[in-house]
């Protein structure tokens, strides 16, 4: 009687286990199936005899906007580690941060970019070198359980998920204004669409600063993080959330995400395309979103297809926006590549 419960039991981690294993695979699958999808309908010879007038000073600029984008970034989550206590180094995180986002970019790894500059900023000394080499290459190695992380990992994480959340709202308001600005061309309802994102996202800003400006409140929270052994996590979230510290943080949020969309702006450029600023603003917000959902390969595929659909509403080329994207996706990776560094240093 008692071993068939035991069976039953053991079915669903074998099938974790399997799909664990396999979802790597599935990815490379799908984002070549996507990516073939949107190539597919190109006409090669067609495009080819028209003569498009490349400009690659264009791609210049668009290496720099999304370098400068890395940057900001970095800088943005170096300032969270250093009010929580982390060693003042501000261009070791900015260097994390790259590291980070090239293992982003699909490098054979068993932990993602953030997980990565969470666990080794945790080892970054006063003097910018990492500490117990060993004992973090183990770390590295290994999936993280947070429930059994020290303090130090913990807080470490969460400055990284303040980060992301932050990352979350500039996407989501420079959304909104695109939609307010150009959603009547998407659909009849998307201006409206887009007053309701920014009122939502100023209403959620405005109810986190009121709880970090109310005294209980605030001490409620305090002990919420007392109880996730992350104690020092409030400064970071003060400067985070805070008024008026959650102004210049939702423009800066915004700035960044801005870097990305003239990116792929100049990007479209090189080909000869003028696509118009309204319709980018809704096409990568809405993709970052969809790129939350781990289905492709660093978005590639996903990408391409999503994005010549919706820039197709404004006339723009397909063809053109899928190899404006491709190299959007490429500029992309090249501009993470300083991350190598700081990842052959460990070695």
């Amino acid at each position: 009687m008692s071993s068939q419960p035991q069976a039953t039991a053991k079915t669903p981690s074998g099938w974790k286990s399997i799909l664990k294993r396999t979802w790597p695979t599935i990815r490379i699958l799908l984002s070549v199936a996507l990516l073939w999808k949107a190539t597919s309908g190109i006409d090669w010879h067609t495009l080819l005899d028209s003569e498009i007038k490349m400009e690659p000073l264009w791609f210049l600029a668009a290496l720099a906007c999304m370098m400068t984008a890395f940057v900001c970034g970095g800088y943005r989550w170096g300032l969270f580690m250093q009010a929580v206590g982390f060693p003042r180094r501000i261009h070791s995180y900015i260097g994390l941060y790259f590291a980070g986002g090239l293992i982003n970019q699909g490098l054979p790894s068993t932990l993602g970019g953030d997980s990565y500059r969470a666990i080794t900023a945790t080892h970054l000394t006063n003097a910018g070198n990492l500490s117990d080499p060993k004992e973090l290459d183990q770390e590295l190695h290994h999936s993280v359980d947070l429930g059994h992380a020290t303090p130090k990992l913990r807080l470490s994480f969460a400055m990284v998920l303040v980060d992301r959340l932050l990352g979350l709202a500039g996407n989501n308001l420079l959304g909104g204004i695109g939609l307010v600005l150009g959603g009547v061309t998407l659909a009849a309802w998307g201006q409206d669409l887009g007053y309701a994102v920014l009122g939502i996202m100023i209403l959620v800003g405005l109810i986190i600063s009121v709880i970090l400006a109310w005294a209980p409140s605030r001490q409620l929270l305090q002990k919420l993080l007392d109880r996730l052994q992350m104690n020092n996590a409030m400064p970071g979230i003060r400067l985070a959330f805070s008024w008026p510290a959650n102004l210049a943080q939702a423009v800066l949020a915004i700035g960044i995400h801005f870097l990305t969309i003239l990116t792929l702006l100049f990007c479209l450029k090189a080909y000869g395309v003028d696509a118009p600023i309204e319709s980018l603003m809704i096409g990568l917000p809405a993709l970052s979103l969809l790129l939350m959902l781990p289905i492709s390969i660093s978005g590639w595929g996903l990408r391409e297809a999503t994005l010549s659909s919706v820039l197709a509403l404004w006339g723009v080329n397909p063809s053109l926006t899928v190899l404006a994207s491709i190299s959007y996706g490429a500029l992309t990776v090249i501009s993470v590549l300083p991350g190598a560094y700081f990842l052959l240093k460990r070695k």
